[in-house]
């Protein structure tokens, strides 16, 4: 399989044309996950003439299991939790909680370093574009999306450059819309559909938002 992005910053490019429709709405937010998601929203916004921010996700994983996700919590002090997996092993409200501080310390610690000083948009009634490079099996995005529905926008669409059929059609029952430029077969990675895919920094996260907000 052939690459369809020669970057992030490319691949956002190319999802802004098809977010078009969207451009200068007055309720327009766009979202990304760090970091990757980043360079990709930056793109996003700039095309539309949206603000931007972060959303930091961190996924509550079970003791022992952290594969599997109990929970998880989220910018603005949002924490979702998967009730099916609390009850099913028996977990404590002490348990959920301990993971939850330790999770809380490097949620506020990324923040600081991709936001410096600057407050969280609010986002209540508006309409939030959910941002990200990829879509592979998609639970950090099915975490945001969850949490951001408690933050009460008034529409959530998640717009990735690339994802997995079957996980792209599992969330779209979940938002308003979702935008997908291609969902490749057989999919196995994000990273193969992109001829330049090195990891985002935190430097890199701090000054594209900072350019973002500069723009105003």
């Amino acid at each position: 399989m052939f690459p369809l992005f020669a970057d992030r910053r490319d691949a956002g490019r190319q999802l802004a044309g098809r977010l078009q429709y969207l451009a200068s709405r007055p309720d327009l937010v766009v979202l990304a996950l760090p970091r990757g998601g980043v360079p990709v929203g930056y793109e996003v916004a700039e095309a539309l003439g949206a603000p931007l921010d972060v959303f930091v996700v961190r996924k509550l994983g079970v003791p022992g299991q952290e594969e599997l996700a109990m929970g998880a919590i989220a910018t603005g002090g949002v924490r979702v939790v998967n009730q099916d997996v609390v009850a099913a092993l028996g977990l404590s409200k002490a348990t959920l909680d301990r993971v939850a501080e330790a999770e809380h310390a490097e949620l506020v610690r990324r923040e600081v370093a991709y936001r410096g000083a600057r407050p969280p948009l609010d986002v209540r009634g508006a309409t939030v574009i959910l941002v990200d490079d990829g879509l592979a099996t998609g639970s950090t995005m099915r975490a945001a999306v969850a949490a951001i529905r408690q933050q009460q926008p008034a529409r959530v669409v998640v717009a990735v450059p690339v994802a997995a059929p079957s996980t792209r059609d599992e969330l779209a029952g979940e938002v308003d819309e979702i935008v997908c430029l291609a969902t490749p077969e057989p999919f196995l990675a994000v990273g193969r559909f992109y001829d330049d895919f090195a990891q985002t920094s935190d430097g890199e996260v701090h000054d594209l938002l900072a350019r973002a907000a500069e723009r105003g």
